[in-house]
């Protein structure tokens, strides 16, 4: 395996850690829509809070799709072919989410609920089917020597597959919530920390059982024990500091430990996959290696001084906005907007 191969392996986990901080809190707010709004004035005032950014975070996905087909084409032939319903479903749940903010604002107030229940659903079919489909990933499919996947209905879903999804949704609205907590005033700020603080000890369960599930339908512990076991812990530490510090109004830390905790996520999946990128449930020897599944090192070579010459741009681009949008959005008798 050579340096380029680890480090677009490396990447293509970075966009996919990206896009889950990120778009994480995008999907629980959208999700709130249905359990903290109380009225249309409410859920403006949460959709405000994720109006002007929402888009600009999925690019984080686009990427990390673009990236595995230039530097993994074999993996992407693989993982879109072999998951093809899969990922069907989580592209209906981008449609009809992101047509639902233009139609939303622009429909009639009694379609207005339409749109806010499309717009939550979505925002719930996203990280449940991601969840699916990466937990799937890690526990091994029926891959044949030729990389051509014959999956059942079980085999894409089964127990550890629903609590990944589940997990990964949770996880996904709790960090809105810390994100509402941190970004609104009124009530719905309120709202969000009951929220949180209530479902905290459900994800202190979930996590519980979601190790125990790693630990007997895969074999991350028997080759990698000490990585697993570190970034499970941590991810169960950031957890409990997000948990904390919302209950003691440090709704800025407990956003950013929220966000980590699904950086750590993802980390945890792309260690226990190296040096794979695809797990044959059938035999060891049809696992996708990284050095068999990447371009030629030329490609490989063009691409890492594109994407290094542009990307501290695009970071710095993202990072300006949000400084530029850190204001709170206020909720009172007069309008909903920006208070800085």
């Amino acid at each position: 395996m050579s340096g380029l191969q680890l480090l677009w392996f490396l990447i293509i986990g970075l966009f996919f850690a990206g896009f889950f901080f990120l778009e994480g809190f995008d999907f629980g707010v959208g999700m709130s829509l249905k359990t903290l709004a109380f009225d249309e004035k409410e859920e403006d005032q949460l959709i405000e809070t994720i109006g002007p950014i929402w888009d600009g975070n999925e690019v984080w996905l686009v990427t990390a799709g673009g990236a595995m087909f230039a530097s993994f084409p074999y993996w992407y032939a693989s993982l879109f072919s072999g998951f093809y319903l899969i990922l069907l479903l989580i592209l209906v749940g981008l449609i009809i989410r992101g047509v639902s903010f233009e139609f939303r604002e622009k429909s009639q107030p009694k379609y207005k609920k339409i749109w806010t229940g499309t717009l939550s659903l979505g925002s719930f079919m996203i990280p449940f089917f991601f969840g699916v489909l990466f937990v799937n990933l890690v526990q091994g499919m029926p891959l044949d020597a030729d990389g051509n996947m014959m999956a059942t209905f079980t085999d894409y879903i089964n127990l550890f597959s629903i609590v990944g999804g589940i997990a990964l949704t949770l996880l996904s609205y709790l960090h809105g919530m810390n994100y509402i907590a941190m970004k609104t005033t009124g009530p719905v700020r309120l709202k969000a920390k009951n929220h949180a603080q209530a479902l905290y000890w459900v994800l202190y369960v979930g996590l519980v059982i979601f190790a125990a599930l790693l630990y007997m339908q895969t074999d991350f512990f028997e080759y990698r024990f000490l990585s697993t076991t570190l970034l499970l812990a941590v991810m169960v530490l950031l957890t409990v500091v997000a948990n904390v510090s919302l209950n003691y109004g440090k709704e800025r830390t407990a956003f950013f430990a929220s966000g980590l905790t699904l950086v750590t996520l993802v980390a945890l999946l792309f260690n226990g996959l190296f040096p794979r990128v695809m797990i044959s449930s059938i035999s060891s020897e049809f696992d996708l290696l990284i050095k068999n599944a990447s371009s030629s090192p030329y490609t490989l070579k063009i691409m890492s001084f594109i994407s290094l010459t542009i990307l501290p741009f695009v970071l710095g681009y993202i990072a300006w906005s949000y400084y530029i949008l850190r204001g709170r959005i206020r909720h009172d008798e007069d309008s909903v907007g920006y208070k800085q």
